[in-house]
């Protein structure tokens, strides 16, 4: 009886491999190489790059415009904590007009971009502009409402939103760091490890066909609460320079596995039937925006990073 009861869980290990390697074979046997991959356009960090708490220090008392393109240099510099640059993947399903069901995986970062090291990082909003060429320069693009729901809703562990007294102090430097050493507080008490895929802790900054028609726009979704319902809507109410503490930027790699295959996530998102696998909308006309790279002039700033 032992050895058929051997034999029957066998036959059942078999049988799950089995429905793993059809849903995505390539998936399952280089997934570890591609997630990889995924990531070689984003520098190693330095080890004399600075910590969050030096950046924070540095940002403090800069205006906005000069916070932004320090965010940004310092993240092409690659200036990130390494947990971020280990993509976790995401499935999503749909099944189109004639019946059939269709499956992705996309890759994302396991929780918002932050600045500094992994001891010692701050997750860091930014702006339209600056969020859209870093993800671009990285090969990667903003989430769609849908992404950002099944990210939610595949978290290992899920966060509980704690938004500030609003007011003009919600752009502030003093602010960012204020939010983030709440979600770290929060992190440590509930035992949350570095890497695991997490939401619950920031807004996404996405993108969105309402952004034709508004070019000059940001779009804002999601910070979704315990019972699964995101405290913002889809909003464009602001303008692509705005963000404020509430702000994450979530990356998700331009390539995605669709029935196994590794494609570019623009053309499906492009794609009239398959972008539904993504969007809620259907297809997405302009996934990627770049306005070109903000280029810090040399002020005591960049020269006090660079030390």
């Amino acid at each position: 009886m032992k050895m058929l009861s051997t034999a029957g869980s066998a036959i059942k290990v078999i049988g799950v491999l089995m429905v793993l390697f059809q849903w995505f074979p390539a998936e399952a046997s280089t997934l570890g190489v591609r997630l990889e991959s995924l990531t070689n356009r984003i520098p190693q960090r330095s080890i004399k790059a600075l910590t969050g708490s030096q950046f924070v220090n540095l940002i403090a008392k800069i205006d906005e415009n000069q916070r932004e393109r320090s965010i940004g240099e310092q993240l092409l510099k690659g200036n990130l904590p390494g947990f971020l640059k280990k993509l976790k993947p995401v499935k999503l399903q749909h099944r189109n007009k004639n019946g059939k069901m269709a499956h992705a995986t996309i890759f994302v970062t396991p929780d918002y971009l932050a600045i500094g090291s992994q001891a010692d990082f701050i997750r860091i909003p930014m702006n339209r502009h600056t969020a859209s060429m870093v993800a671009a320069r990285f090969g990667f693009i903003l989430p769609t409402r849908r992404i950002v729901d099944a990210i939610y809703n595949q978290s290992e562990d899920h966060f509980i939103p704690q938004p500030l007294p609003p007011g003009p102090q919600m752009r502030s430097t003093g602010y960012y760091q204020l939010h983030n050493r709440k979600i770290r507080q929060q992190r440590l008490s509930h035992s949350i490890a570095l890497g695991e895929l997490v939401s619950g802790d920031k807004k996404d900054v996405v993108i969105t066909n309402k952004l034709i028609n508004k070019p000059g726009r940001i779009a804002i979704y999601g910070w979704h609460r315990p019972d699964g319902h995101p405290i913002q809507p889809l909003s464009t109410v602001h303008g692509a320079g705005y963000a404020d503490y509430s702000h994450g930027i979530r990356l998700v790699s331009d390539k995605v596995l669709v029935d196994g295959e590794l494609r570019s996530i623009h053309d499906i998102l492009k794609d009239p039937e398959l972008s539904y696998l993504l969007s809620d909308e259907g297809p997405i006309m302009k996934s990627s925006y770049n306005p070109g790279l903000p280029v810090l002039p040399k002020s005591k700033m960049s020269m006090a990073s660079s030390r």
